[in-house]
Parts: structure tokens; C-alpha cells; sequence
């Protein structure tokens, strides 16, 4: 049984929205840059993909890392570009670069992928795929990379929830420049 696992950079007032220089515009496109060279956000990235068997992203941030990734270098352009994706969205057709889309019955098709599949399915940014996912509980872990600068706008990663989500802490560890990593996972009952 695979591992589903949210992977995101986040503000410290939980911006997510487009925290490098390719991604969908934005008043501070690109923001996550400003700290460390971006080099923790490469590792954390790099890090998270060591162990995917697949990406599970929505079709906008599909689309901003294809635009990206397969021209790019590196042991992190390597690993992205030879994984399977699977987008889900409702308009996309026939897409490029190892990508399958999951319509309608998404759900179905997530939750079936997380049973078949034996390594993790990492999700990237796809802000309201991630929101949808974590009121699911279809969410094995949560991966943030969490930077020290308050935006004050921008898409979060949270929103609001039917309910509370108690989250049990994995790790944390810091990286330059004040960005520090912090893995949760869903508390169980007993903790």
C-alpha cells in the first residue's frame, strides 16, 4: 500500500501560492527564493521525490512544472521528469510528460492508486487538490517547508475544514536562512 504525501513550501502565514520564479503569477511570485538561495526548498524537494513511485498534482501546477522541468538539470530534474504523473482536472486532455489525468471520480481513482501503488504519491502545490485531499483524509503525511516571511496574500494551504485535523509532529529540522522543514502526520486516537 502506497503513502500519499502533501509536499509544500509554505509562508509562515501559510501562503503557498507560487513559490518559485516559474510558477502562476503572483504579486511575490517566486518568494521562497529570497531565503538560502532556495537551496533548502532543492534538497527538501529532492528529499521528497527519493522514495515517490508517483506525482499527484492538479492541472495549474501540472502545467507550471512541465513548463519547467523537463529542460532542467540535475539529480532533482532526473527524478521529476521520470516519474509518473497523474493530474487531476476536468479540462485536460492528452497530456505530455508521463502524465495520465484523473476526472471526475478522482477520489476513487486517488484512493485506488494509494492501495495498488507501493512507494509514496507526492503531491506539489495544487492548492485546492491538497485542501480537497486533507478533508478527505486521504492525506499520509504532510510535508512543509516552512519559510520565515509573513506575505500577508496569496492562496494558503489551509482553508476551512468541516472539522478539526489533529496532526502528530514526524520531524522537524532547519535549513539556512531560517526555513525549516516540518513532516506531521495524522494523529491517531491514542496520540
Amino acid at each position: 500500500m502506497g503513502k500519499i504525501a502533501l509536499s509544500q513550501n509554505i509562508s509562515l502565514d501559510g501562503v503557498m501560492q507560487s513559490p518559485g520564479p516559474t510558477d502562476v503569477p503572483f504579486k511575490y511570485r517566486g518568494w521562497a527564493v529570497d531565503f538560502d538561495g532556495g537551496r533548502g526548498g532543492g534538497q527538501f524537494a529532492l528529499e521528497s521525490v527519493q522514495n515517490a513511485e508517483a506525482l499527484l498534482l492538479g492541472r495549474v501546477t501540472y502545467e507550471a512544472m512541465r513548463a519547467f522541468w523537463p529542460t532542467a538539470e540535475g539529480e532533482l530534474a532526473d527524478r521529476l521528469n521520470e516519474l509518473p504523473k497523474y493530474v487531476v482536472s476536468s479540462t485536460l486532455t492528452g497530456p505530455p510528460w508521463n502524465a495520465t489525468v484523473l476526472g471526475d471520480d478522482w477520489p476513487e481513482d486517488v484512493a485506488r492508486l494509494r492501495k495498488d501503488l507501493d512507494g509514496e504519491i507526492v503531491v506539489y502545490g495544487s492548492r485546492r487538490l491538497s485542501r480537497a485531499m486533507i478533508g478527505m483524509g486521504l492525506v499520509d503525511e504532510l510535508r512543509l517547508l516552512v519559510y520565515p516571511v509573513v506575505l500577508g496574500a496569496g492562496d494558503r494551504l489551509f482553508g476551512q475544514t468541516q472539522d478539526k485535523v489533529a496532526l502528530r509532529l514526524v520531524e522537524s529540522r532547519p535549513f539556512g536562512g531560517g526555513v525549516v522543514s516540518m513532516i506531521y502526520a495524522p494523529a491517531t486516537e491514542n496520540g
